[in-house]
């Protein structure tokens, strides 16, 4: 773990990517702002009433000092963002309905990262995925041919690194979803220092069942060969003969995977997020995630439940997701 974090911070260093926390009332929030800050890999900016903040702060024994806080309604650039925003909706909201949509701190934050004066927003923590994933969808929006946002896991256990991926968004994604998927999940884990091998996974091995849920995942190898050429990837695979190169040497002996994947795209979210939540609880691997990928800039959701260094964590993520891919 680690490792992976002493990756990420080499990757940020001399950056300082502007995260934004729209729950900036909450103590875990306060907390991971005044590490983040200290390090200086990231600058966090707090949302909310600053009066609260400073109060959450000062109960617990920490310095805000030079972390900046923003309060919607008193920006002085928010009625200029609401205009903004009634643009980017293309009509789907009038300007009275932008100004009060965007007292919300979720959608005023995703603002300052759409208009380019925040890299990256991290919620969730108090507020719902839909509270999280909803404004950034609508705003931010899905990169140029990627038709939907999607949600991987890093899986660490010792010194393996392990993507899977959806395990969190598409319930049944299309062969082109897939496809689209399993290039995201690439890039998501050379940014963890993972040169990618996928493996497009069914119940089925190169043919040993012939569906139309196996189908549609060898037509989603195919399109992911043709959206990311030089990308290692195949399929579809059963999971030990993507992952047991003795069962690989048998079950798929030409492949270009040899038992060696590690990047795996789940046919359904479904078994995506079976899939991780057995790892992590039988395997005993940690799971870090989700991360949302196919954005145009980064928004991630944490859990309710989230510890401070949950926070922290999936801020340092967020930033290096802000990353060109070349530097990722």
């Amino acid at each position: 773990m680690t490792d992976v974090f002493s990756e990420i911070k080499r990757k940020l260093s001399g950056k300082r990517k502007t995260i934004i926390l729209p729950e900036g009332t909450d103590l875990r929030i306060v907390e991971a702002a005044s590490r983040l800050h200290s390090e200086g890999f990231v600058k966090p900016v707090l949302l909310g009433d600053e009066t609260q903040i400073a109060d959450t702060a000062k109960g617990a024994g920490i310095d805000l000092t030079d972390i900046e806080i923003l309060v919607p309604e008193a920006d002085p650039e928010f009625e200029e963002l609401c205009e903004r925003f009634v643009d980017r909706r293309n009509g789907k909201a009038t300007i009275e309905q932008a100004r009060e949509l965007l007292k919300d701190p979720n959608t005023y934050g995703t603002m300052l990262v759409y208009t380019g004066r925040a890299d990256g927003l991290v919620s969730g923590a108090v507020h719902s995925t839909a509270d999280t994933v909803r404004p950034a969808l609508q705003i931010i929006k899905t990169k140029p041919n990627i038709s939907r946002t999607s949600g991987a896991f890093i899986m660490m256990r010792g010194e393996e690194r392990l993507v899977f991926a959806d395990c969190a968004i598409t319930v049944n994604p299309t062969a082109q979803e897939l496809a689209e998927i399993a290039v995201e999940s690439a890039k998501t884990a050379r940014a963890f220092g993972i040169e990618p091998r996928v493996a497009m996974l069914s119940f089925s091995t190169k043919g040993s069942a012939v569906t139309e849920e196996t189908t549609k995942v060898v037509e989603a190898a195919e399109i992911a060969k043709k959206l990311d050429p030089e990308l290692l990837l195949d399929g579809e695979f059963q999971f030990d003969a993507a992952y047991v190169p003795e069962v690989a040497k048998k079950k798929a002996p030409d492949s270009v995977i040899k038992g060696d994947a590690n990047v795996f795209i789940f046919p359904s979210l479904e078994a995506g997020n079976i899939g991780y939540k057995l790892t992590q609880r039988l395997g005993n691997y940690e799971a870090i995630g989700p991360i949302l990928q196919g954005l145009n800039a980064p928004v991630n959701d944490l859990s309710r439940g989230c510890s401070v260094e949950d926070v922290y964590k999936l801020c340092l993520i967020t930033a290096v997701q802000s990353l060109p891919d070349e530097e990722q």
